[in-house]
């Protein structure tokens, strides 16, 4: 829908010099509101409508949206729209443009360079649901009325220590539970003092890059990687050296001249490849490490979710004593806003990593906590793994056979190990898999481009395909989409 305030943002975007266009958009909107051109109460166009009339995607408009909300220039009124905030945030009350505000090579945000780095390689999608959408399960299948039961009589009389703030590491009856879980299912040694509960990967990523790190120490990386831990270490200003993978997992070197402090593996389903790091190498691994020091983190990705075999066990209970820092999360297994992750920390660390938590991130959650703990001690948990599992590795077959039925054998990744929550579709030769991405997202269709996971120009071209969280017949339609605007790009 044309509309006045879209005419003169694209007058202002095209006066923008900066090349990036998530910049330009920004820059022109800050600047329309500052000089008065869109006055306070002013209704913005709906993203929907604003990215059609600029030809924009519909995630950059969002993505600056979502800036200009947190700075406080635009404000949103749940069920009327976004509109010009009556107030501009004081220390950008003028009209000067971004010359004079402060020269070349000024921060126009007032955000640190760090700052403006990590928003410029944001990769968070602000849709998390949908067809095809990577590392989400189906969380419509989880038991909530169960969990709620338990929750809601945990709640009723709650002692006053699960009511304010955790320092021990999370509650005793989660740890507890966790030990015997990770024993059993994952092969973890472990004792409950060396669990830590977390918010999820990324504070884990975030505590052990702070404690373990200074600024300028060194770190490898899998490549590709998850861009979540790319990001992390980099705000941490952590020099990572991406470490490439094959069908056998991360190929460590053999003689290393800069020692890495530490060393981020998927090893049971690496992200986002899917391969499976082979004993061999694991043991490589652990015995680089213990030569340089080093610290490996390991993400275990995935590992509950093998559609054919025997589980893959954890690289951290390979040997006694290994060097190694595992991290997991219910993200996947239940669903990701329940917000509980853990990791389970080698005896010299676990104490200081526990103070260090709690310093820096205060956690709570206790009711929550003592529910899980209730759920999977009562085998909840364990039965709710067996029958997603089943579901999704019939969701699983039902893709391949689309993909390979529409595209041949060939379209699905050699990577592939029969497991996971996500396939990877080949394209043909020559395909922007970027672009593709971007059109088949303004069409609801949330693959994600496989090049953008690499950190090297040495990248592969392919989409990242997420089959849990949709049913059969919907994710049939939506592939047909998806098809369409491959050809088309």
């Amino acid at each position: 829908m044309q509309t006045l305030v879209g005419d003169l943002l694209w007058v202002r975007l095209n006066e923008e010099p900066d090349k990036r266009l998530q910049r330009r958009l920004y820059n022109a909107i800050r600047r329309t509101i500052l000089d008065g051109s869109l006055l306070p109460g002013s209704r913005m166009p709906g993203s929907r409508d604003l990215a059609q009339q600029l030809g924009l995607s519909r995630n950059t408009v969002l993505t600056v949206y979502e800036q200009l909300l947190a700075e406080g220039y635009i404000v949103a009124r749940r069920g009327s729209g976004t509109f010009v905030a009556d107030t501009a945030p004081d220390s950008f009350l003028s009209c000067q443009s971004e010359q004079d505000d402060g020269g070349e090579g000024a921060t126009p945000s007032g955000l640190s360079r760090r700052g403006e780095q990590l928003l410029n390689r944001a990769s968070a999608s602000p849709r998390q649901w949908g067809a095809f959408i990577p590392g989400v399960p189906d969380v419509s299948a989880f038991p909530h009325r169960l969990f709620s039961k338990i929750q809601a009589r945990l709640g009723r009389r709650p002692p006053p220590e699960r009511l304010t703030y955790s320092g021990q590491g999370g509650t005793p009856e989660l740890r507890n539970a966790l030990v015997d879980y990770l024993r059993v299912a994952r092969s973890v040694r472990c004792h409950a003092d060396q669990i830590l509960i977390t918010e999820g990967t990324h504070q884990a990523i975030d505590l052990v890059a702070r404690m373990l790190c200074d600024a300028g120490d060194h770190a490898w990386i899998e490549e590709p990687s998850y861009w979540g831990i790319r990001n992390v270490l980099k705000i941490n200003e952590i020099n990572m050296h991406p470490i490439p993978v094959d069908h056998h997992g991360m190929i460590a070197p053999e003689q290393v001249n800069k020692p890495p402090r530490l060393i981020f593996v998927t090893p049971s389903h690496q992200y986002p490849l899917g391969a499976v790091m082979s004993l061999e190498r694991r043991r490589h691994l652990l015995a680089l490490a213990r030569h340089t020091g080093a610290w490996i983190v390991e993400d275990d990705y995935d590992s509950e979710f093998r559609f054919s075999g025997q589980p893959i066990p954890a690289l951290q209970g390979l040997v006694a004593d290994a060097p190694v820092i595992y991290m997991g999360t219910f993200s996947k297994t239940l669903y990701p806003g329940l917000r509980i992750g853990y990791v389970v920390l080698p005896r010299p660390l676990a104490e200081r990593m526990k103070t260090a938590h709690a310093e820096l991130y205060r956690s709570g959650h206790s009711i929550i906590q003592a529910a899980l703990a209730e759920f999977i001690q009562a085998g909840h948990y364990t039965a709710h793994i067996r029958r997603m599992r089943l579901l999704y590795g019939r969701r699983r077959a039902f893709v391949r056979a689309l993909i390979e039925h529409e595209l041949g054998p060939d379209a699905v990744s050699d990577f592939s190990d029969n497991a996971g929550l996500h396939m990877i579709l080949n394209l043909p030769s020559g395909s922007d898999d970027v672009a593709i991405a971007q059109l088949a997202n303004q069409r609801n269709i949330l693959v994600r481009p496989l090049s953008r996971y690499y950190l090297t120009d040495r990248r592969r071209s392919g989409l990242i395909m997420g089959f849990a969280s949709q049913p059969e017949e919907q994710m049939a339609a939506a592939f047909q989409t998806l098809l369409t605007c491959i050809r088309e790009a």
